[in-house]
C-alpha cells in the first residue's frame, strides 16, 4: 500500500475522508491512503524534509520506539518525538500498544498541480 498526498481543491479533503470511511465501514479497505491539503504551502509546512527523512529512516529500521528512531536517525529525541506525533495525526506513522512507531506504507507519493496556463 502506498501513501498519495496531494494539493487539491478546497474540500477535497473532506470528499477523500469520507470515501476512505466508507470504504471501511463496507468492510473493504482503500487501496491506497489519500492525504489531501489545500496548498503547497500547507503540505510543505506539515511534510518538511526533516519529517520526510524521518518517514524513510522509520521504514528503514522498522517498527521501534522514539528514542530508537532518534538514534537511527542521528537527530534529537525532542524534535524526533514531535516530528513522529505529528506524523501519526496525519496517518502517515502508526503507533503500536508497546509504544513503537511504524511506517505502513511502501511507498509515498506527493502530487503536486502546476496552475493552469492562461
Amino acid at each position: 500500500m502506498k501513501a498519495i498526498i496531494e494539493v487539491s481543491a478546497r474540500g477535497s479533503v473532506f470528499r477523500n475522508a469520507a470515501r476512505q470511511v466508507h470504504a471501511a465501514r463496507k468492510g473493504r479497505a482503500a487501496a491506497d491512503f489519500r492525504l489531501s491539503f489545500e496548498s503547497a504551502r500547507s503540505l510543505f509546512a506539515d511534510l518538511t524534509p526533516a519529517r520526510l527523512d524521518l518517514l524513510g529512516t522509520l521504514r528503514r529500521v522498522g517498527p521501534c520506539s522514539v528514542y530508537a528512531l532518534a538514534k537511527a536517525a542521528g537527530r534529537n529525541y525532542s524534535n524526533v518525538h514531535t516530528d513522529a506525533s505529528r506524523l501519526e495525526e496525519l496517518g502517515l506513522v502508526e503507533r503500536s500498544d508497546d509504544g513503537n512507531v511504524s511506517v505502513p506504507f511502501e511507498s509515498v507519493e506527493i502530487l503536486v498541480p502546476l496552475p493552469q496556463v492562461a
